[in-house]
């Protein structure tokens, strides 16, 4: 039984990890505008309990993209400089939205694991039940 325990909470840190990804994700992209964003980026690492691997994903810090900003001319706005230019974001529509789908794909992948574990723990509780 505590390897089905275990499988259900690998597959449920899956699906936080995945999660707070999808979340800076939305965040990046509802910020590409933002003059002097930088891109956000979740780093993922294995869970480690007394110095052994446990299965289990966290999350690291947050990590901000230090490429270069996009340098945008608009010489009326109000951050231009005297050449007329002012830092953009450097986040990319097309790099979000992939990551989007991939942790998507990566959360849904997650759930079924789970849902797995949970119909094999039930069956065997109704085993025992007999």
């Amino acid at each position: 039984m505590s390897d089905l325990s275990q499988t259900l909470a690998v597959a449920s840190s899956g699906m936080k990890a995945q999660a707070t990804r999808l979340r800076h994700v939305s965040e990046n992209i509802a910020n590409a505008d933002t003059p002097g964003y930088h891109r956000k980026t979740a780093t993922f690492a294995d869970a480690m309990a007394g110095g052994t691997k446990t299965g289990l994903v966290e999350t690291g810090p947050v990590r901000l993209d230090q490429s270069e900003l996009t340098q945008i001319f608009d010489p009326g706005h109000p951050l231009a400089d005297d050449t007329g230019h002012y830092d953009g974001s450097n986040v990319d529509l097309v790099v979000e939205i992939a990551d989007a789908r991939e942790a998507q794909r990566s959360y849904e992948a997650n759930l079924k694991m789970f849902d797995q574990a949970r119909q094999m723990t039930r069956g065997l509780l109704e085993l025992l039940r007999k």
